[in-house]
């Protein structure tokens, strides 16, 4: 009687293991709306065949499961996770309970580009960059100036002559160079210029691209597989060290330029364009920055304005970037709502103008109240950031009932929240501005635990207001001077990412408007 080998026994191992794995990719294609819990794979299968549309994937488990499931990964990967997106349950973990429930190691590793910045901190640094941050994104008028003139500046020189040039273009990556280049110059003090005609290809945004895209893979592996990846240096663990080293770069010297330039200038001088948060940082003494330093964070080190940088181009970029993209999308697929925009701009501002170009300030923009509703609509269906997660530093339980072990992880799904019919109603498909007006002409108030774009609780985004009020600066000074008409049969869907962009970018044929705009 023959005897089989062990490498013939290896091979037929793997060979039953390949058909098992293929056996169970075939069944999750065709039956994909099944998270089964697979032995030894767990619910794994399921999660990789449904991946390229994971978001919409992931709104049908937790309407399904109403608002809370518990997703089951590989055997002894420690990739088991709650999803939730039930608002009681978020508003709990967000807020009520919020000390039980940090980011976490996991988190801050996963995300270590980020370094120790405000997103990737918890506990006493956390609170100090926050107090830190508030008194400087809300309270500081130089910084309200600084936004202004930037933005104004960059609509004029950027986004208009590119606009005038073009017939077809892909908005997103517009705006993608038009945001990036507005926050370098608020947080650095620099102006990359990737906003032009010739679409120019800068190393350092593209490494910054490729972070981004790279830190989703590292939450949909176990974490021994990409720190194995990290450690041979292979994959996109390799893209991302490449690219983590260029953008480093670029960011060191950025930060060397700007200790050159503040070592020659006075302190009165840091003023309207001369102000960012560099320079900021670099010249002001103040008693929170004394605070910071006793707990260990010095404000003027490099590591300090290097994780600052970071954190907030990231927030300043991709969170407006986005948020323009699907809103032109949005309202280029109903014209209704572009002309009630238009109608609202010229009752409210509708001043005569000889300039070529109508720039609308941000005061202006206070006064759009339907636009304000248009931008929470985009927002409500397509986050920009459409995910978050914590975890649980003691066993717990939910307002659902639901038990939390510890150290569970929780994936809050704010794309989900979005689309749920116990939130927003039965059309909560449809883009309707109208919802978020009151029969008194205001902005209804929706708590943030249901309306999460801006996240929730003590860790609630600081910037919220200035994104809301650029945002309607940009749009309406947009739709008043340009019809931004999207190409037919365009193909649209969200990417795979941390942040909601489009995976196709978004085709739009550009139109001049004509004078009776401008009456």
């Amino acid at each position: 009687m023959a005897i089989f080998g062990s490498t013939e026994i290896v091979a037929a191992f793997l060979s039953i293991v390949f058909l098992l794995l293929l056996w169970l990719w075939w069944l999750d294609r065709r039956r994909s709306s099944m998270l089964i819990d697979w032995p030894v794979f767990g619910m794994i299968p399921a999660l990789l065949c449904n991946f390229s549309h994971v978001h919409d994937f992931g709104t049908f488990v937790v309407q399904q499961s109403r608002g809370t499931f518990l997703f089951k990964g590989p055997w002894f990967f420690g990739m088991d996770f709650l999803l939730i997106s039930d608002p009681m349950n978020v508003h709990y973990v967000l807020s009520k309970n919020f000390s039980n429930y940090p980011k976490g190691p996991e988190f801050r590793e996963i995300f270590e580009p980020l370094g120790d910045g405000i997103f990737n901190s918890d506990s006493e640094s956390w609170s100090i960059q926050r107090r830190i941050f508030h008194s400087l994104l809300v309270k500081n008028k130089r910084f309200d100036l600084a936004v202004e003139i930037t933005l104004k500046q960059k609509i004029l020189n950027g986004l208009f002559p590119l606009l005038e040039n073009v017939s077809q273009v892909d908005i997103q990556d517009v705006f993608q160079r038009f945001t990036f280049d507005n926050i370098c110059q608020l947080v650095l003090g620099f102006d990359p210029n990737s906003l032009s005609i010739e679409f120019p290809q800068i190393a350092y945004q593209k490494a910054f691209d490729v972070i981004e895209d790279v830190i989703i893979c590292r939450h949909a592996l176990p974490g021994s597989i990409w720190k194995l990846q990290r450690w041979l240096q292979i994959g996109n663990e390799k893209k991302l060290k490449k690219s983590w080293k260029i953008f480093d770069d670029f960011l060191e010297q950025c930060i060397i330029r700007k200790r050159e330039q503040v070592g020659q200038s006075r302190k009165d001088q840091m003023e309207g364009e001369a102000f960012d948060l560099l320079t900021y940082f670099l010249v002001e003494d103040n008693d929170l920055a004394k605070v910071a330093a006793e707990s260990g964070i010095l404000t003027k080190s490099n590591k300090f304005l290097r994780d600052m940088a970071f954190n907030l181009l990231v927030a300043g970029r991709d969170t407006i970037g986005a948020g323009l993209v699907w809103l032109f999308w949005l309202v280029g697929t109903h014209p209704f709502v572009e002309q009630k925009i238009l109608e609202e701009i010229k009752a409210n501002l509708g001043a005569k103008t000889t300039e070529k170009w109508r720039v609308f300030s941000i005061e202006e923009g206070r006064k759009l109240v339907y636009l304000h509703a248009v931008i929470c609509e985009v927002l409500r269906l397509y986050p920009p950031v459409p995910f978050e997660h914590k975890v649980a530093v003691e066993e717990d339980t939910f307002p659902s009932g639901h038990n939390v072990p510890r150290n569970m992880r929780i994936l809050f799904s704010f794309y989900a929240m979005g689309r749920m019919e116990e939130i927003w109603g039965k059309d909560c498909l449809e883009f309707k501005p109208e919802r978020w007006i009151s029969e008194g002409g205001r902005i209804k108030h929706v708590p943030s635990y249901k309306f999460v774009a801006f996240n929730a609780g003590p860790r609630s985004c600081i910037g919220k207001e200035s994104a809301f009020l650029q945002m309607k600066a940009i749009v309406a000074s947009v739709i008043w001077n340009y019809s931004l008409q999207v190409v037919e049969n365009h193909p649209v869907s969200p990417n795979v990412s941390i942040l909601l962009y489009m995976k196709r970018g978004l085709k739009v044929r550009v139109f001049k408007t004509f004078a009776p705009r401008r009456y």
